[in-house]
């Protein structure tokens, strides 16, 4: 039994070297463009309605914005928004007034982005 373990180890490092990053690669995690924009705007008017514990709203913003960046990733999008995407998620921890900045930011671009129809069904 002991002479099958080092095969069956080097197959299994092998299977997860070669398939891991296609189970999780942005392009099948993201959603559509079009519906990360929808719904960082709706999470950036609840940071600024304050429409929520602080905790939920950093969390939610957390979450839209990481989902904004792997769908802009996924479309080949390169514009602003995208762009403020990944640069505000890499922020540990938000304040609350970075967070407002970062909402104030997402509702201006997604307006102009709506406005010049760049968002695709």
């Amino acid at each position: 039994m002991r002479r099958f373990g080092f095969p069956l180890l080097a197959f299994q490092a092998f299977f997860l070297a070669t398939f891991a990053p296609l189970a999780f690669s942005p392009a099948k995690a993201a959603i559509p463009y079009a519906q990360a924009v929808i719904e960082s705007r709706k999470a950036a008017q609840a940071v600024l309605n304050h429409a929520g514990a602080e905790t939920c709203l950093r969390g939610k913003l957390t979450k839209v914005l990481l989902r904004l960046s792997a769908s802009c990733e996924a479309a080949a999008q390169h514009n602003a928004l995208c762009k403020l995407a990944d640069k505000a998620v890499v922020v540990t921890p938000m304040s609350l007034t970075f967070m407002e900045e970062t909402a104030h930011q997402l509702i201006d671009l997604t307006a102009s982005e709506q406005n010049v129809s760049l968002i695709k069904p």
